[in-house]
């Protein structure tokens, strides 16, 4: 189980999570949008930032983007 899932910052507001957890969830978005897997793990690759300046960080995954993209979706 990714860190991030189990985890909360201060806020409780990130806007992001971690690849690994992302992964995690989409088969369950997948079955639950009625949508392939393969199409949603496409989506949250897209949705994919890289490290801040380059090496600051891990990539992470937008949640809002994402979300946006599914409801475009259907």
């Amino acid at each position: 189980v990714p860190i991030d899932a189990v985890t909360a910052s201060g806020s409780g507001l990130d806007p992001d999570i971690s690849i690994a957890n992302a992964l995690d969830q989409a088969p369950r978005v997948a079955h639950a949008r009625h949508l392939s897997l393969s199409h949603v793990i496409s989506l949250v690759h897209r949705c994919t930032s890289g490290r801040q300046l380059g090496f600051l960080g891990e990539p992470v995954v937008n949640v809002l983007k994402l979300n946006l993209a599914l409801d475009r979706l259907g």
